[in-house]
């Protein structure tokens, strides 16, 4: 039989090590559909996930590469579809995640002819992708391919693939070595970059003359955690993780302190203060705010994304490389610290801090269940291998501030971009690469509402493929968009404008019943334990509809004058929600002061010095 463009194109992404794409059709891209059924009824296509959305589908494709390491895959028809993939390629784009999106086009006669759904795809995806290009001819279809997907696994960032309806079913030729024809190749390059061995050797002296490391540790480093371990246990070195960053660290390693900024740790934030010498392994960490003072520290810097080296701190060696790579070459020039005082006063915080934290998780608050308690009573009962997504708004606060991911287990959510709704997508994204792991979403009711609600049905479409069908889904429900409410306050000095920030109401464990899944109602701090172990209990969907408190304050580690002079004039100039919100922040506030005095006066529990 003939072989068509499509063919081709299927054949050539399965060579690229791809299994598995998320889609949603269209006439744009109907020649292409035919061919991927074909190919599924022949036993040589790729399992097609159909979600409810295309946005999902890029941010699936997103997570897929976050999760597995692997190229993501999403495909949509023409404009319409095309631009609703926007906002996933974006959050691909912006972590830095390798993803392919292969969209249709109207014929090649319909170019310029302002035709019905015919636009300038490539102007369209011009400023998000690496490479966009579109397939003209059955000749050029193999050079495009495979730029595509070495663009996109080489620069960690997505590229598109445009197939003009017409040319999906064109028949293939095998590309002639003449003029204008390239000849290309699916072998995917290493990207294991070492920098130069008298760069490497820099860093070591940089680290060795250092007597407070700090390692800033993000998700660039994912693979290389036994590496880390070892550059920090010679280095004498506290570490602290990106948010992205989280799942890289076991989160008992004890100098291991979690996050920074404004969902971070005050041990963080310390070791930022007073630390002389800073290593960033992996990350763009984007708050410059929290990094330390200009000159405080030497600092040294290794990423993949040679563009955004020395880009937040002023560092004295920039190496473009791979961390793992880099590090194997790394530590064995690394001297071993005689001195672990850094390291052991870095530990010694971080034991009061979680006494701090577990003290704030049990609050109680007369206008809500606590949402801190709910995220530590979920991270009590995390199982082995789980993994964790959290939506862009305050479920990435109580994930920073409580989720303690121990080796083995994944987290995610959308970084640099912070787009809301990500977490649903990530979580199925997640279930399908690891079918037998337990998969625990975290998304706040407005997240839910906008198409998190949805994918409820996608979830029920593909339950039967996953070998451990349990998916747990936590809505924090409190009718408002609380980030933002409290971004308005901290940032703004603006009280909350309820005409922009009210939630409508839905019964959220309801919407689950009614697909066939467990819902569980959570209105008092008291039945939130008891969720948790019915959800873990339960082999299947379980949404837990938490009625959380909205004006829980996500406190930041530092409280800055701004910070409280904004919240003070918000609240003077009439916030609607200003007497629940200056109680729960009066109780939070008291609580974290109660447990500071008490660390100081030596009855913290374990004698640690006060922070």
């Amino acid at each position: 039989m003939t072989t068509t463009v499509s063919d081709f194109v299927i054949q050539r992404i399965r060579e690229w090590g791809v299994s598995r794409v998320f889609a949603f059709p269209g006439d744009g891209i109907g020649e292409f559909d035919g061919a991927l059924g074909k190919a599924e009824r022949d036993g040589v296509g790729v399992e097609y996930i159909r979600p409810t959305h295309e946005e999902i589908c890029s941010l699936m494709a997103t997570a897929h590469a976050k999760f597995t390491g692997e190229v993501g895959v999403c495909i949509a028809t023409s404009s319409p579809g095309a631009f609703h993939l926007l906002n996933g390629l974006y959050d691909a784009a912006m972590d830095n995640q390798p993803v392919v999106a292969i969209v249709g086009q109207q014929g090649l006669n319909a170019f310029g002819t302002f035709n019905q759904q015919q636009s300038n795809l490539e102007r369209t995806f011009s400023d998000v992708a690496a490479y966009v290009q579109t397939v003209l001819s059955p000749a050029q279809a193999q050079a495009v391919v495979d730029t595509a997907f070495r663009t996109a696994r080489v620069r960690l960032q997505p590229t598109v693939i445009i197939l003009p309806h017409d040319v999906q079913g064109l028949e293939m030729e095998e590309p002639s070595p003449e003029t204008w024809v390239s000849r290309s190749s699916a072998v995917a390059p290493s990207i294991a970059v070492l920098p130069p061995h008298e760069q490497v050797a820099k860093a070591a002296e940089i680290i060795n003359a250092g007597s407070r490391v700090t390692f800033l540790v993000g998700h660039g480093a994912n693979g290389a955690t036994d590496l880390v371990l070892e550059a920090a246990r010679k280095a004498g070195a506290g570490i602290i993780t990106a948010l992205r960053g989280k799942q890289v660290i076991p989160s008992d390693v004890p100098y291991h302190t979690q996050q920074l900024g404004l969902l971070g740790s005050l041990p963080s934030y310390h070791q930022m203060k007073d630390c002389d010498t800073l290593v960033l392994l992996g990350t763009n960490y984007p708050y410059g705010q929290f990094l330390p003072a200009s000159g405080q520290a030497r600092a040294v810097q290794v990423d993949l994304r040679p563009e955004q080296l020395g880009l937040r701190y002023p560092t004295e060696l920039n190496l473009w490389g791979d961390v793992a790579a880099t590090l194997e070459a790394l530590v064995p020039l690394l001297e071993e610290k005689a001195d672990h005082s850094w390291q052991e006063r870095v530990a010694a915080e971080m034991v009061e801090w979680e006494d701090e934290m577990a003290a704030q998780a049990e609050v109680e608050y007369e206008d809500g269940v606590n949402p801190r308690r709910v995220y530590r009573e979920l991270n009590k009962r995390l199982p082995p291998q789980a993994i964790v997504t959290a939506d862009a708004g305050s479920t990435a606060d109580w994930y920073g501030h409580h989720i303690r991911l121990r080796r083995g287990m994944m987290g995610d959510l959308s970084g640099r971009l912070a787009t809301m709704v990500a977490a649903m997508p990530y979580a199925v994204a997640a279930k399908f690469a690891y079918p037998e792991r337990p998969v625990i979403c975290t998304i706040g009711d407005g997240a839910f509402q906008m198409l998190g609600m949805n994918e409820l049905i996608t979830i029920k479409k593909y339950l039967s493929r996953w070998e451990n069908p349990q998916l747990i889904i936590l809505v924090l429900h409190n009718d408002d968009l609380t980030q933002v409410s409290w971004e308005m306050r901290t940032e703004d000095a603006n009280p909350v404008w309820a005409t922009s920030q009210d939630v409508e109401s839905v019964d959220y464990a309801g919407w689950a019943e009614l697909l066939g899944f467990t819902g569980i109602r959570v209105t008092s701090d008291d039945q939130v334990a008891a969720a948790w172990d019915t959800a873990f209990a339960t082999r299947g969907v379980t949404l837990i509809d938490a009625h959380t408190s909205k004006n829980v304050p996500p406190l930041p580690p530092h409280i800055t004058k701004e910070f409280a002079k904004n919240t003070a004039l918000a609240f003077l100039k009439g916030d609607p929600d200003r007497k629940g919100a200056i109680l729960d922040s009066a109780q939070a506030l008291l609580t974290e002061g109660v447990e500071r005095v008490k660390s100081k006066l030596n009855l913290g529990g374990d004698g640690a010095s006060g922070a």
